[in-house]
């Protein structure tokens, strides 16, 4: 089975490809709301925190058991206790609602990306323009088509062929792009207030929910609990080194998270003088708030043009990984070569991605809790079920197949530093904090408390 699966070529290969699933739109426009909404730098300092303890433990508990099983994510729990194979089927829903979404708004991050680079930057600014952009039936479903289908083909071309090939082109950019703009940013006149609020931790506003947003976006932005890194990891090959593996994808997605802050917060200070009201929850951010701090920039529509390509690439990457854990779930399950898997995939993602596109206009009636489709698939698969997933994969690696395959499988490439602590973590500390990130999530978005 081992000799007859794709695998990345190198360490590097797999480390850019999981990076750039782990670098995406939580990185770009939920982190640096999330870090201005809790205390700025005292929310950066505890996320920090998290990554190096909390987050690093869940991703190399996902990528051992891929690599160690060799198969996707419903074959892998099956293969190490068929009591479990439920718990793989749960796994597996998660990128099935997510990427048809995920699609859909990459689709409008390419539709303003072509705006900027076509001089119509003034038009991205006006209040209006991304509500009555979203509300059309036609230009939005044919930019969610084209950014679909860019996906599926690198998928279609194979692991290293089009995902390893991919990344290795797109990752350098995303991380050149960033810091061009972060420099831009933080160098605007007013800016400094920005930077001051977001680097410098204010303990005064440190607080429980200042820690369970923190964990509740580190889940978010390092694709766990969605079947993404244990596919990933059933092709990285035995001779990697895997802690070091997961250090280095850390570090590139914390550090685009880091400089997205730096992006975003300071110019949009320097934007609205300082309120922390400028920087809005979910889509006013990104596609409201960012085309008018643009438009106030000296070179506005050029740096804009840069932010959407960045954007972009963020946003594809991880949109890969999404599409090619579907197909990765259907071939291994039912035997399917990569083309028909993919074929099947893509009818799927244009089936519910089309509905979910139309949702914002002539399907807007259809509103399950009061929420648009958008957003009522966001908060099943993120606040709902990945919480779930990661809880259920704690118990089961915590007391029934024990913390010491993962250790085993880790010290193939040498002793495990922290597997002390790792298992302390992973059998007593993240369940609790799982349950308590799902309970915070789910009342926060039903209105039951308000932060």
């Amino acid at each position: 089975m081992e000799n007859q699966r794709s695998s990345f070529t190198n360490k590097l290969g797999f480390v850019l490809a999981a990076a750039g699933s782990a670098v995406g739109l939580g990185n770009l426009w939920r982190f640096p709301y999330l870090a201005a909404k809790y205390g700025g730098g005292i929310f950066l300092l505890v996320y920090l925190i998290l990554v190096v303890t909390f987050g690093f433990s869940l991703m190399i508990t996902e990528i051992a058991i891929g690599r160690k099983t060799r198969l996707s994510v419903i074959g892998a729990y099956q293969m190490l206790d068929k009591r479990f194979k439920g718990l793989g089927y749960l796994s597996c829903v998660v990128p099935f609602i997510i990427t048809p979404y995920y699609c859909v708004i990459g689709g409008w991050v390419l539709k303003y990306f072509v705006v900027f680079l076509t001089g119509q930057a003034g038009q991205a600014a006006n209040d209006t323009f991304f509500s009555e952009y979203t509300a059309q039936a036609v230009s939005p479903v044919i930019y969610f088509l084209i950014y679909a289908l860019v996906g599926v083909v690198i998928v279609w071309l194979g692991v290293d062929s089009g995902i390893e090939k991919a990344s290795r082109f797109m990752m350098p950019l995303l991380i050149i792009m960033t810091i061009f703009i972060a420099v831009f940013s933080v160098m605007q006149p007013g800016a400094l207030e920005g930077v001051i609020y977001y680097l410098k931790p204010d303990f005064s506003r440190f607080n429980a929910t200042t820690v369970l947003a923190a964990m509740g976006q580190l889940f978010y932005s390092m694709s766990l609990a969605m079947g993404i890194m244990i596919t990933y990891g059933s092709y990285m090959k035995k001779e990697d080194h895997l802690e070091t593996s997961v250090r280095q994808i850390e570090l590139f997605d914390t550090g685009v998270a880091f400089m997205a802050g730096l992006m975003i917060i300071p110019a949009v200070f320097a934007f609205s003088g300082g309120s922390e009201e400028a920087l809005g929850k979910g889509p006013s951010l990104m596609f409201v708030t960012m085309p008018k701090v643009f438009e106030s920039m000296a070179f506005g529509t050029v740096v804009g043009c840069i932010f959407f390509l960045l954007v972009l690439f963020a946003a594809l990457t991880s949109s890969i990984s999404l599409t090619e854990t579907l197909v990765s779930i259907v071939t291994d399950k039912f035997g399917w070569s990569r083309k028909k898997g993919c074929a099947v995939i893509t009818l799927f993602i244009v089936a519910v991605g089309v509905p979910v596109s139309l949702g914002f206009g002539v399907l807007d009636f259809i509103a399950p809790m009061g929420m648009t489709l958008l957003d009522f698939f966001d908060f099943i698969s993120n606040s709902v079920l990945m919480p779930i997933v990661a809880f259920l994969t704690c118990i089961f690696v915590g007391y029934f197949v024990k913390p010491k395959m993962i250790i085993d499988e880790v010290e193939i490439n040498g002793p495990f530093k922290i597997k002390r602590f790792y298992t302390v973590l992973i059998k007593y500390i993240a369940p609790v904090c799982l349950i308590a990130i799902l309970i915070f999530a789910v009342m926060e978005t039903t209105g039951m408390i308000t932060v």
